[in-house]
């Protein structure tokens, strides 16, 4: 545990044994944002414990929280980095505590932390219509970019092959191909943890798109449901990536072909605005646009969008 801070708290490692009050605080504070933004009858419920394991598992050191003499949570920000890429999110202040200068604190820290990890990518995604949001990060030296769009579609049957029925050493040469493609369309960046993570914690698996040359594409998805207590509606793409943006919708078919053979109704994917054509293809499949979010990056630090090819990483959990 740190040296208390300026606020009289005190920063430490965010564990499994965390999640319950984490929750707590989580659900409490987007709550309040919405309240804030004129949407009182909103509220945003506590998330799968799974999926809060692996934020945490996935950011390691930079899953950061802030307590008080008494170990309470009070302010909390989860820091990721995906090789060259690190981006910032979930991160919160309790409602008593915002206006205190803490909420500032934190998002120095992970800066602080991405940037000591040698992240040649910053940032965050925040609500569009949240005008705090956009001028608090703004002050912290974030510029706005392009609005992410999440998109729906419905699972229908579809071939496809996803790395968990592959055998030890044909998975670990699929990965190192995931690894290969990544780095050739955005050098540095690297999925490869989480999607090894994805399998070990048992919430989803990799559907992988084979061509002529090889590996032509692939899909990280999540098909364990994202809030708690709630049954699995719809599988979720955290990370994608095709060599040519017309692979995208056979690779997406196959996701859909994955989501139905799991028991989901549809799959959602979040659709980077710096990639037009794909997100054009999308909506030509029949998919529904269901949010929006602010993607910002850090001044200095911004996405280098590939010449070719496409890939949507997703700064949410």
């Amino acid at each position: 545990m740190s040296a208390p801070t300026s606020h009289g708290l005190h920063r430490r490692a965010l564990a499994v044994g965390d999640i319950g009050p984490l929750n707590h605080l989580f659900s409490e504070a987007f709550s309040e944002r919405y309240r804030r933004d004129g949407l009182s009858g909103v509220r945003v419920p506590p998330l799968n414990p799974a999926i809060w394991r692996y934020a945490i598992e996935d950011a390691g050191d930079g899953a950061m929280c802030w307590v008080d003499l008494d170990d309470r949570l009070v302010a909390f920000n989860v820091a990721h980095q995906s090789g060259a890429e690190g981006w910032m999110g979930p991160l919160a202040v309790r409602p008593e505590w915002q206006g205190t200068g803490l909420g500032k604190e934190i998002v120095t820290a992970g800066i602080a932390l991405l940037r000591a990890r040698g992240c040649s990518v910053i940032g965050l995604e925040t609500m569009p219509r949240t005008m705090d949001n956009i001028g608090f990060y703004s002050r912290l030296g974030f510029i706005p970019g392009r609005m992410t769009v999440s998109l729906a579609f419905d699972a229908k049957p579809a071939a496809f092959t996803r790395l968990g029925t592959l055998g030890a050493a044909d998975g670990d040469a699929a990965i190192a191909q995931c690894a290969a493609m990544v780095d050739a369309l955005q050098p540095g960046v690297d999925f490869t943890r989480e999607i090894r993570l994805t399998r070990a914690l048992g919430i989803g698996d990799t559907v992988l798109l084979r061509g002529r040359h090889g590996l032509d594409g692939f899909a990280l998805c999540h098909e364990a449901a994202l809030v708690e207590g709630r049954p699995r509606e719809e599988t979720r793409v955290l990370k994608l990536a095709v060599r040519e943006t017309a692979a995208l919708p056979e690779l997406l078919r196959a996701v859909g072909g994955f989501a139905r053979e799991n028991g989901c109704a549809r799959a959602a994917v979040r659709v980077q605005g710096d990639y037009p054509a794909a997100y054009q293809a999308l909506i030509a499949m029949g998919a529904r646009v269901r949010w929006t979010d602010l993607r910002m990056t850090l001044a200095g630090h911004a996405e280098v969008i590939p010449a070719s090819g496409v890939i949507f990483s997703n700064w949410e959990i």
